[in-house]
């Protein structure tokens, strides 16, 4: 590796404020060395069609294993359930509010919401839980950043929208938060919250660079939420939640698995060392398959 280290990113408003913050803490752990920021387009950003998956990482993940950059910045929930083996998450800097919030269009309260509101969200994880919380308001699927989606309030096509409050706090939007959605009844999205870098295997210079800016509990933290999420079978379309915290050498994982209308749902506790991070989210979600869990995403390979 030179002097000059690439990392990829979206192009995205908030991928890049995102990224700004990785690469301002890479500077501050490896003065003299220049990071920089190559905007990349993925197929996700590129088709807003409601009811797909959308993959935020392919193309940089990509340009990575090329060596047109050297390093990945990635939303952390949005890393594909298992890596590409040429790839490692090297680092998850500290993590922000994991919690999702809710945000009433102008005339509206977000603590009042009127019955039948139109509550917008791209997510069956926040439909099914939006449903078991509030069974009469409507969903309605929206697709777009972050400013698109708080346009259609000032419209008038929707009432209120759900989105993360880590990503309101990174734009400097924390001010439009009108209500933080308890995790009793909203339980995060695995790793919702805490951003990834991400490294080629073999290129050990970008890893000791990135390891640098590696919050321990953050990561430990990510990697049991994420284990849990792919070994129940997990991905953008399992309606599903999780968040671990670690309190000295324990880790503590809260995991739930929702049938999509929201009816029926599972949640289970697993506790374990922190270096056995990963085994805490395999050992859960092996209690969720042992139960039935998830209802309706078809059987599980063993």
């Amino acid at each position: 590796m030179t002097d000059r280290t690439r990392v990829g990113t979206r192009r995205s408003r908030l991928a890049r404020q995102q990224t700004g913050l990785v690469l301002a803490a890479l500077a501050r752990a490896a003065p003299g060395r220049r990071f920089d920021a190559v905007p990349i387009d993925t197929s996700g950003d590129r088709d807003l069609s409601p009811g797909g998956s959308p993959d935020f990482t392919d193309a940089i993940d990509r340009a990575l294993l090329r060596g047109d950059v050297d390093l990945a910045v990635h939303s952390a929930k949005d890393l594909p359930a298992t890596l590409d083996a040429r790839l490692a998450l090297w680092a998850c800097p500290r993590r922000a509010d994991p919690h999702d919030c809710l945000i009433a269009a102008p005339g509206r309260t977000a603590h009042r919401l009127p019955r039948g509101a139109r509550v917008g969200s791209s997510s069956p994880r926040r439909r099914a839980q939006l449903h078991r919380w509030r069974p009469d308001l409507r969903w309605v699927e929206i697709r777009g950043n972050v400013d698109t989606r708080l346009d259609r309030l000032r419209t008038g096509e929707l009432d209120a929208v759900v989105l993360a409050v880590a990503g309101l706090a990174r734009l400097g939007r924390s001010g439009e938060v009108g209500r933080v959605l308890p995790e009793r009844a909203f339980l995060p999205a695995p790793a919702q919250g805490a951003l990834a870098v991400v490294g080629r295997v073999d290129d050990r210079a970008s890893e000791a660079v990135a390891r640098r800016i590696d919050h321990a509990t953050t990561h430990a933290c990510v990697v049991a939420e994420r284990a849990f999420s792919a070994a129940i079978g997990g991905d953008c379309q399992v309606p599903l939640g999780a968040l671990a915290s670690v309190q000295g050498p324990r880790l503590t994982l809260v995991g739930e698995v929702l049938s999509p209308s929201g009816n029926r749902s599972l949640r289970l506790k697993g506790e374990g060392r922190v270096s056995e991070a990963a085994g805490v989210g395999a050992a859960l979600a092996e209690r969720m398959l042992e139960r039935g869990w998830p209802v309706g995403a078809g059987p599980h390979p063993r």
